[in-house]
């Protein structure tokens, strides 16, 4: 089997655009792939973070992963923080990387914008993220599309380390899904759903009740020509609603046209709420099981046990081909 590798950040409540984005695909790949999903804490603090909400989002991530149907016997969760391989590969992969290249990095530079001051660890960012990557040895990435730079970097990186040093990493591919990559924003459609975004109408959260769904879905910006139609370059507004109810319904676009050919918004947006709302019922009951049992804590402590495994070989690899640590008979 390849090996699948991707991670989180348990930094707030999880979108439909992180679902639909990533998530969603992730129980279909864990049939036909050797998994790692991994909550990655570590990434959240690089801005500033409230302690015991960091604790409580790490707990939440991890349960909403069981709960839309990671199973811990196909694939193993963990989190971050909880495999110091990753900090330590992570500070190696740094030493291979160049100021410049890191500067260049899209997300860095709009979480920077306009700040008097920022960490460190947000332009050193990639380099860790390429340790989480290549640890386990991973082929294929699956992410949303505005994570195709740091792929891209962690490429690279992986190449340079092993011409540098050995031949010991896997190049990895990424994997998109074939629609969801980028999930925009229900407010601007223009921008991509963020759970950052001030304005809480913009995004969907996975806990979001049935009446505060249906209510952000209503008040999702449209147009005027009040035809279901995709179109995304001139009517980007119902090219999202639409793109979103495909990948719920398994319908495709055309179908779902078809369907309210004739029909206005109302109608329209009634039907995808109860879409919406429909799945998320039983991933939301889950949730709710797992975040007050044991059953979560032994997953995710037996999760950090293989994890562990696995990474330390790579880690004994890497510091072998740079010479760290003393040789031993």
């Amino acid at each position: 089997m390849k090996t699948i590798f991707s991670g989180i950040q348990p930094s707030g409540s999880v979108t439909l655009g992180n679902y639909l984005g990533a998530m969603k695909q992730f129980v279909e790949l864990q049939n036909d792939y050797h998994c790692y999903f991994c909550v990655v804490d570590q990434h959240a603090i690089t801005v500033p973070q409230d302690r015991l909400a960091l604790r409580q989002n790490i707990r939440s991530l991890a349960a909403l992963y069981l709960a839309i149907g990671i199973d811990p016997e196909k694939a193993i969760l963990f989190v971050q923080s909880e495999v110091p391989a990753h900090a330590q590969a992570g500070w190696m992969m740094q030493s291979v990387s160049y100021i410049g290249e890191l500067e260049r990095m899209t997300q860095f530079k709009d979480k920077s914008s306009g700040r008097e001051a920022v960490s460190a660890s947000l332009l050193t960012y990639p380099p860790l993220m390429a340790a989480d990557i290549l640890l386990y040895g991973t082929d294929l990435v699956p992410v949303g599309d505005d994570q195709k730079q740091h792929i891209e970097l962690t490429r690279d990186l992986a190449e340079r380390f092993n011409k540098k040093y050995n031949d010991i990493f896997t190049i990895p591919e990424i994997r998109l899904p074939k629609t969801g990559a980028r999930i925009m924003s229900l407010a601007e459609p223009a921008k991509k759903m963020s759970k950052s975004d001030p304005n809480t109408k913009s995004f969907i959260s996975m806990l979001d009740d049935p009446k505060l769904i249906e209510k952000k879905i209503k008040s999702a910006v449209t147009d005027s020509e009040g035809t279901i139609r995709y179109d995304k370059e001139n009517r980007p507004g119902i090219s999202n609603l639409l793109s979103i109810y495909s990948i719920f319904s398994g319908e495709t676009i055309e179908e779902i046209e078809q369907k309210y050919d004739g029909k206005g918004y109302g109608d329209f947006k009634t039907g995808l709420a109860k879409v919406i709302i429909n799945e998320l019922a039983p991933i939301q009951e889950r949730y709710y099981e797992l975040m007050e049992s044991e059953e979560l804590d032994r997953i995710l402590d037996d999760g950090a046990e293989r994890a562990n495994r696995a990474a330390k070989k790579m880690l004994k690899k890497m510091e072998n081909a740079m010479g760290l640590g003393r040789k031993r008979k």
